[in-house]
């Protein structure tokens, strides 16, 4: 059986790297909080009877968050052989807090003091061999980064399960040891002695989760209370106040044996930038302006290179070709030439003809995510969400779910407060993902092929549609109160690892060609036999086919929004199934129109006949806000827990879509294509008009809330 070994430390402290590098792991690296939602394990590289668990980033053993709870519970129920505690060594201090914490648990530990080089820049003098002896702890210097010291790491882990050694047990003062010993003897017996210290401090700290894990007798209860209460008494100060002053003054001694500082007045680097970047006002188009960068270089100049030869050669020419003549030599029949060419090639294609500009987004993003400036600007965004009644720590789902919806609604849990939390499942599939990403440049192509603002306005368009969400449900009963604190480390600034951009690059792009290659694949011979064959199992031209059926059945809602075609429809009907399949279906019901030259301009030209530019911006933003993929409808089912709350959810989610697209459309119609005022023109005024009273006025139960406050106040 392979022994367990616990990998804990702070966010951002290089922990989830240093994981990839001991197992080889393609595990995601990161600048925010809530990356490692679930624990992860791999086995360790060198020896492959050690399984590495990485934990959740966490600053204390406290039980104040999710991430939190799951390492505490892990560390105290699971058979753990060992911990690595990986130690930003340029922050030691705080860093220290969790390794003192850690060492109550009375299990074998190794310090892997990571970022010993950028201690080394600073000035700072650490010695490892008075830390090591001051904790009574192996320590091994290592910069995960760089790959350095982590044979140092790998060996100290087998020495560690070979002859397991225990660390020192930090003292506090005598007055709270003494109280510390009493309780002991009162729970001795009921907890294994490996555990004892860290369940006697925390029933001293009123932790709820500890007490009610512990069978104690009313009478044990109230002793354990009145020691706590006498403590407090003596030092003037509650229980939890006194702990943590302790461990800070423990710290202190430690540091002051093993650290020598270099006082500096001067602002560091990363100080420098973020006066700039994380300033009040130059914060916002900053953001704005680098996401318009990004989106420019992937959507009109870089990626469309790679995108127009994919489409107007590979797929538009060489593929269609050799695949018909190889198909006409083995005299295959007309109907299975067309099921390959027209359906499975040409829905395939038109999904994969993207991929370029997906590989530029990605990699533009890697190095915004990898240099910690994706962290900025959760710090950046939490000024304004909170304004709006969303929590900081919702960014965090949000721009996750820019790679994918699934793990974006899957971190909403390091979100405490429930209401929150459905809150933030509720809106995070509005961000454009991947698979969202070939309907932005398919847009922006053929409607707006001179324009740079429209693929950036995407992003843009789902942020406000965000904000707009939060205003609306925080003033309902189902949503009020107060958005949860949001605490996050700004790391420093360094220039990405190319390795890692690369590494993040092709993962995304591999499970886009992934799917490509089969639900885009099954639902291109789908969406094909359904467009050629009618409810009789004929084959037929297109808009008598039993897709044309559906489409016209559903068309006529979407007239409100500028596209109420049967294809539109259709299109956005399979969206549901994976977005990518917009793409797929437009690509098999244009072919006819692109056999012209088989170049998908002339599929791009095509689309012209059933849209006009607003009317295709209209379903761009549907497309963007509506219900998400089944893959993450499945998530939100699973965090939602709830079938009525997913259907709420779903409801919402379409909803809103909806009303924010014909607010464009009606817009943009009467505006800019020469409309007239209608009976969707005054619906969507009222709408528009909702919107700003919503800005304006507050909510009632956010009132109602706020007076309950004031009276228990008022009372105490």
């Amino acid at each position: 059986m392979n022994k367990q070994i616990a990998l804990v430390g702070n966010p951002n402290s290089g922990k989830t790297s240093t994981f990839n590098v001991l197992t080889g792991s393609n595990q995601s690296v990161g600048n925010w909080p809530g990356v490692t939602v679930e624990r992860k394990s791999g086995l360790l590289k060198q020896n492959k009877n050690i399984c590495i668990q990485d934990l959740p980033g966490i600053y204390s053993l406290s039980s104040y968050s999710p991430e939190e709870v799951v390492a505490r519970d892990y560390l105290y129920t699971n058979d753990a052989s060992g911990i690595i505690n990986i130690i930003d060594a340029s922050n030691l201090e705080r860093n220290l807090y969790l390794t003192l914490q850690l060492m109550e648990f009375g299990l074998p530990m190794i310090l892997g003091l990571n970022m010993m080089d950028i201690v080394k820049k600073s000035g700072q003098k650490l010695n490892i061999e008075k830390l090591s002896y001051a904790l009574g702890l192996p320590a091994v210097a290592m910069s995960a980064l760089k790959k350095q010291g982590m044979k140092e790491l790998t060996k100290a882990c087998e020495k560690m399960i070979a002859n397991p050694q225990i660390g020192n047990t930090v003292t506090y003062d005598d007055r709270l040891e003494a109280a510390l010993n009493e309780i002991a003897t009162i729970i001795e017996g009921k907890v294994s002695k490996q555990h004892l210290r860290f369940v006697t401090i925390k029933l001293f700290e009123r932790d709820e989760l500890v007490n009610t894990r512990l069978t104690l007798t009313p009478a044990e209860q109230k002793e354990i209370a009145e020691i706590i209460e006498i403590t407090e008494n003596i030092f003037d100060d509650t229980a939890e106040a006194i702990v943590i002053n302790e461990r800070y003054e423990a710290i202190s001694r430690i540091t002051a044996l093993c650290l020598v500082k270099h006082t500096s007045f001067e602002l560091s680097f990363s100080d420098k930038i973020d006066r700039v970047v994380t300033n009040r006002f130059l914060a916002l188009p900053i953001f704005a302006f680098v996401m318009w960068a990004v989106y420019y270089l992937s959507i009109q100049t870089v990626g469309t290179m790679g995108t127009d030869w994919i489409n107007e050669v590979l797929f538009g020419q060489w593929v269609p070709d050799l695949t018909t003549k190889i198909l006409e030599s083995w005299q295959v029949a007309p109907w299975m030439q067309g099921l390959i060419v027209d359906g499975i090639i040409a829905g395939v294609g038109a999904v994969l003809g993207f991929l370029p500009q997906l590989l530029v987004l990605f990699f533009c993003l890697a190095i915004l995510e990898d240099c910690g400036y994706m962290a900025r600007i959760a710090f950046v965004m939490d000024r304004m969400l909170r304004r709006f009644g969303l929590s900081g720590k919702s960014f965090i789902p949000i721009l996750v779910s820019t790679g994918c919806g699934v793990p974006g609604v899957m971190a909403t849990r390091t979100i405490e407060s429930e209401k929150d939390r459905r809150l933030t499942i509720m809106v995070t599939t509005f961000m454009p993902c991947s698979a969202k990403l070939p309907i932005i440049g398919l847009v922006a192509g053929a409607f707006f092929p001179h324009h740079s603002w429209v693929a950036p306005s995407a992003y843009f368009v789902s942020i406000i549609s965000i904000i707009l969400s939060a205003i609306s449900l925080k003033k309902t009963k189902l949503f009020s109160g107060e958005a949860t604190p949001f605490i996050m480390e700004l790391p420093p600034y360094h220039f990405p690892q190319m390795k890692n951009v690369f590494l993040q690059m092709m993962q995304r792009g591999h499970s886009f060609v992934k799917k490509a290659g089969t639900i885009i694949f099954a639902t291109s011979v789908l969406i094909w036999f359904t467009m050629n064959f009618n409810f009789r199992l004929q084959m037929v031209a297109a808009n008598q086919s039993i897709l044309a059926s559906f489409g016209h059945l559903l068309a006529p809602l979407f007239i409100p929004l500028g596209w109420g075609n049967w294809q539109g429809a259709v299109a956005s009907m399979t969206g549901l199934i994976a977005k990518e399949n917009v793409i797929n279906t437009f690509g098999i019901l244009y072919k006819n129109a692109s056999e012209v030259s088989e170049t998908g301009k002339e599929f791009w030209q095509a689309m012209h006949l059933d849209f006009t530019a607003v009317s295709a911006y209209a379903f761009l933003t549907f497309n963007l806000l509506c219900a998400p993929c089944f893959a993450a409808i499945g998530a939100i089912h699973r965090e939602m827990a709830s079938v009525k709350w997913t259907w709420l959810a779903i409801l919402y989610q379409c909803g809103f879509a909806y009303v924010i697209s014909m607010m464009i459309y009606q817009f943009g119609h009467l505006f800019f294509e020469g409309g007239s005022l209608n009976v969707w023109t005054c619906l969507s005024l009222m709408a528009a008009a909702y919107f700003v009273y919503l800005l304006i006025f507050k909510s009632t139960y956010q009132n109602k809330l706020n007076l309950a406050k004031e009276m228990v106040v008022h009372k105490g």
